[in-house]
């Protein structure tokens, strides 16, 4: 039997002015991946619908509605790496683009290398979990009836209610869980739940932190899990 070569990843491209699209779809195909250019984003979410990709490029300046939508729509259902583009270059937009679990974020004006060089890298990072051993010294069991935490399926349920967790908040709730009581440092969580540490800021832990919040609530408004230690970081509540 003949060597078969590895499937090329297919990259969904959002972008809606052309002459970018196109520079970006010829720079994927040059590098092997197979590009699919889409350009609003009720396009994007029919075609994901439709077929699978590895990896979505996404404007945030989109005709129809925000590219920040079109991702909050995408994580619902799926656990695509996302690498947003925009021309807004500001701090508050980086801090919504983490936030809502993007993998990467590219300001225009940008060398057509270098995002084809993040694709790779986002991609490579996809397929390694950051082991929790890294930053929690022992991995304890989460108290029966209070977590559940099923690391196969990415899920994890708060008295007995599963979770809707984007990429980042599930990394952080699972390093939280997996230690009720040790008090993480941000650079800790930033380690845990950013595949590249270096492009979160602390601000963005806060931030997912606070999300993380206001989802436990919903699950049980008389409960707060976390523990804010000021000046030092977070910890989970050692319940019962």
């Amino acid at each position: 039997m003949g060597y078969m070569m590895p499937p090329r990843p297919t990259i969904l491209v959002v972008e809606d002015e052309a002459a970018i699209a196109e520079t970006i779809v010829y720079a994927l195909q040059t590098e092997g991946f197979v590009p699919v250019w889409k350009t609003t984003g009720r396009d994007a979410l029919a075609a994901m619908a439709e077929h699978p990709v590895a990896l979505v490029v996404l404007d945030v300046g989109l005709p129809d509605m925000s590219g920040f939508d079109v991702c909050r729509e995408l994580q619902r259902t799926s656990r695509v790496p996302v690498i947003f583009l925009t021309a807004r270059s500001g701090e508050v937009d980086k801090i919504v683009g983490l936030e809502l679990g993007a993998d990467d974020y590219v300001a225009k004006p940008f060398s057509p290398r270098e995002l084809t060089a993040r694709v790779r890298a986002v991609l490579r990072r996809s397929r390694e979990e950051v082991p929790l051993a890294a930053v929690v010294p022992s991995v304890v069991a989460p108290p029966v009836g209070i977590w559940q935490h099923d690391p196969g399926r990415c899920r994890i349920s708060y008295r007995g209610r599963t979770l809707d967790l984007t990429r980042n908040e599930y990394r952080l709730l699972s390093a939280l869980i997996a230690s009720p009581g040790q008090v993480f440092n941000r650079d800790q969580l930033m380690t845990a739940a950013w595949e590249d540490p270096g492009a979160a800021l602390d601000r963005t832990v806060d931030a997912h932190i606070k999300t993380l919040r206001a989802k436990l609530r919903e699950a049980a408004p008389e409960n707060d899990p976390i523990t804010t230690h000021r000046g030092l970081g977070y910890s989970l509540r050692e319940e019962a």
